[in-house]
């Protein structure tokens, strides 16, 4: 995405939202919504870092972290990567958990997400799918304006 886009998508009718930033947010905290969002996924790369690392990364400042609380529950995160500005911005993860999903809060949460990239006038912001996100991701990535750029095959571990 080379262009913030012209407005934000508002928040869907009937839930109770809140997107809160957390900083230093405790580890146990993060592999809890890291396994919930991320198992159905098979997400890999922070699922068996030690603590330190896994602190350094999260806590670093260039790494932004916001939840999504939907009726006082917590309903998904993204993760922002700083690291590369000003070139890019990268929404790291991004996702909802199960019991959250085809309520309405994807495309009012990834706007939240993209925005909160644009909030640091990066040149682009990127996003990454694949096979074994949730079929919809890439549709609604380039309905909010992402355009594909590149394709890789890579083999996955499945959680157990």
């Amino acid at each position: 995405m080379t262009q913030k886009p012209s407005r934000r998508v508002p928040a869907p009718i009937g839930h109770l939202l809140a997107v809160m930033r957390s900083v230093e947010m405790p580890l146990h905290f993060y592999r809890y919504l890291y396994e919930q969002v991320g198992r159905p996924h098979h997400w890999q790369m922070r699922r068996t870092m030690k603590d330190a690392a896994l602190a350094s990364v999260i806590h670093s400042s260039t790494t932004e972290i916001e939840v999504l609380y939907a009726n006082g529950s917590p309903a998904g995160f993204f993760e922002l990567d700083l690291s590369r500005l000003p070139h890019q911005a990268e929404i790291e993860y991004f996702g909802l958990v199960p019991e959250f999903q085809g309520r309405g809060l994807s495309r009012f949460f990834l706007s939240c997400a993209i925005y909160g990239a644009w909030a640091h006038d990066p040149h682009k912001v990127i996003i990454q799918t694949n096979s074994l996100d949730s079929p919809r991701a890439l549709q609604i990535y380039q309905k909010m304006g992402f355009v594909p750029v590149a394709w890789s095959e890579e083999q996955i571990e499945a959680w157990d």
